[in-house]
């Protein structure tokens, strides 16, 4: 079922995913407020990027991620046939909001982890999800999956690191 949508109510719409994201971010990021001094201080592997990328990394995810949700919203609003979509996409953005507490503000490094994880597997069924509905919307995470895929692997490493910090 195709919802129609005047041209002022898609911009809007687009408006309102742009925001809700930026809350994500801006949630997130109270949990990162002391990210650049804690993670100079960390171990870190070689492979590492340096902590001036993760801004514009994030910025252009988040993005990516308000586009990708207001393409499902505009072809489907909140309708029964986006049900499963919308509820996987509000829980790992959840669970995006929830792992920079754990990792940068509680210092858990095993929680964070594990909750990665979860964050991932989330993806994965917000991507399939939006794959039934519009693909060009599933093709837009891929890029945020691949980085959280990084992270993950990049969390364990620090984790391992540091048994004394995290």
């Amino acid at each position: 079922m195709t919802v129609n949508k005047t041209t002022s109510q898609q911009v809007l719409g687009l408006f309102a995913w742009l925001a809700l994201l930026f809350v994500v971010a801006a949630v997130g990021s109270l949990g990162s407020l002391n990210a650049p001094n804690f993670y100079a201080e960390l171990a870190v592997p070689s492979w590492a990027p340096p902590g001036w990328l993760f801004g514009p990394v994030w910025i252009t995810l988040y993005t990516m991620m308000a586009i990708a949700s207001w393409l499902v919203w505009r072809e489907y609003g909140f309708s029964t046939v986006s049900k499963r979509a919308h509820q996987a996409n509000f829980t790992q953005l959840a669970l995006n909001m929830l792992w920079s507490w754990l990792f940068f503000a509680w210092y858990l490094g095993a929680v964070s982890f594990i909750e990665i994880i979860f964050l991932w597997l989330a993806i994965i069924v917000t991507i399939v999800q939006f794959w039934r509905l519009n693909r060009i919307a599933a093709l837009l995470l891929v890029p945020y999956l691949a980085w959280v895929s990084f992270a993950a692997v990049l969390n364990f490493t620090i984790w391992q690191l540091n048994p004394g910090i995290l």
